[in-house]
């Protein structure tokens, strides 16, 4: 099958033929007949198949025949780099046609702000916003979105995760109640279903290969006691030609402190997170696509939904809470056929953790040796009960004051 099989507009074929586009992806084939046709429509896959064009295409595709000034389509995501880049792809897809976007998004200045209203007000085809930032334009009253006919929520178990289900319900009451509601999500947990029920209408249901990484990650695990952790991702990085690696943690903490000794090492790293301001994030990410530097060491999945290629390696400091979260980020590697490799590092408290995620994804994944030098680390029983932190102060004699 190619794009042509859609029959799009001229104008938007030019815009797919510049860009080199030829073949849909299977999230892309099976979901744009949906959305021309007009259906609701809850798609799952994992990231890197291709999620962003099988929206963005079939909704330019009727934009060609709707008023050039009228707020179309809104775009709700969790974070300010997925809103760029979103807008980004719109603005390349749609270089031949009339079509108009905007990302709207909180850490701004207020000049950026007075834009996004005027663009609110005079109509831009396109708004992606994040939750928290749009309502803040609708909590003002000059919002009107009675021309909205699409409304589309991506990346929403991520939206979910970061507790904006309020917001987008929220959200959606100032939207037309006949309207096309798309929601796209890498995973499908409960309180996903949860949300379509509320919000879409008999909708058409897509799920791709939710539960299994791509055949061609490459991946192994360490099980290491935490203080080994830090010795061992140098040496794994200390290599004369090193790939591009993502490092997933649990804490910001451990990304700030992770961070500071790799660059002591002399690694040629910085790392993501939500404390940083929008610019420097910005200048982060453009400095990891353009290989000035090598590694990034990011918060749980601040970069998920970013496309950024050539990821050779991901690194999960820390066994991810959710099973498909590990799925997820392994994702973020072996991209567009490419080959990658995914090393997590498990230590005594995570076994189970991790043991449930072999169990998704119906294998286990390889456990590599600690170099002898670093000593020995636990041995490995995914069905060990997790261990107890007592408190020291619970075992403190108790003294009390005569009243």
């Amino acid at each position: 099958m190619t794009f042509q099989d859609f029959n799009f507009e001229h104008e938007l074929e030019d815009g797919l033929e510049s860009m080199g586009f030829n073949q849909p992806t299977p999230i892309q084939e099976q979901a744009i007949p949906i959305i021309l046709d007009n259906k609701d429509l809850i798609a799952c896959a994992q990231t890197g198949t291709g999620k962003t064009a099988a929206f963005v295409l079939p909704i330019l595709n009727k934009l060609l025949f709707e008023p050039e000034h009228d707020t179309n389509t809104l775009i709700v995501v969790p974070t300010r780099e997925l809103a760029l880049q979103i807008d980004q792809a719109i603005q390349g897809f749609a270089y031949f046609t009339h079509a108009t976007s905007l990302a709207i998004y909180g850490g701004n200045a207020g000049q950026s702000f007075d834009a996004e209203k005027k663009a609110l007000t005079n109509g831009a085809n396109i708004i992606i916003a994040t939750p928290g930032r749009l309502l803040s334009h609708l909590n003002l009253g000059y919002v009107n979105f009675k021309t909205i006919k699409h409304f589309i929520l991506d990346e929403a178990d991520k939206m979910l995760d970061m507790g904006f289900l309020e917001d987008i319900v929220k959200i959606s009451t100032y939207l037309p109640a006949q309207r096309q509601t798309l929601m796209f999500s890498a995973t499908m947990p409960s309180k996903i279903r949860f949300l379509a029920q509320q919000l879409l209408k008999e909708p058409e249901q897509i799920s791709i290969a939710v539960s299994k990484p791509a055949e061609n990650v490459l991946q192994a695990a360490y099980v290491v006691y935490d203080k080994q952790k830090n010795l061992l991702i140098k040496e794994i990085l200390s290599v004369e030609n090193p790939v591009s690696t993502i490092i997933f943690s649990s804490t910001k903490q451990k990304v700030k402190e992770l961070t500071t000794e790799l660059k002591q090492a002399g690694l040629k790293v910085n790392s993501v997170h939500s404390d940083l301001e929008q610019r420097e994030r910005e200048d982060i990410l453009l400095s990891f696509r353009s290989k000035k530097i090598t590694h990034t060491c990011c918060y749980r999945c601040t970069l998920r939904g970013i496309d950024i290629e050539d990821i050779g390696m991901v690194i999960n400091y820390d066994v991810p809470g959710d099973a498909e979260d590990y799925i997820h980020r392994i994702g973020r590697t072996a991209r567009a056929a490419s080959s990658g490799v995914a090393i997590t590092f498990i230590n005594e408290h995570d076994m189970p953790r991790f043991g449930r995620i072999e169990k998704l994804i119906g294998s286990e994944v390889r456990k590599l040796l600690i170099p002898i030098h670093l000593g020995e680390g636990p041995v490995y029983n995914p069905d060990a009960k997790p261990k107890r932190n007592f408190s020291k102060g619970r075992n403190k004699k108790r003294t009390f004051k005569k009243v």
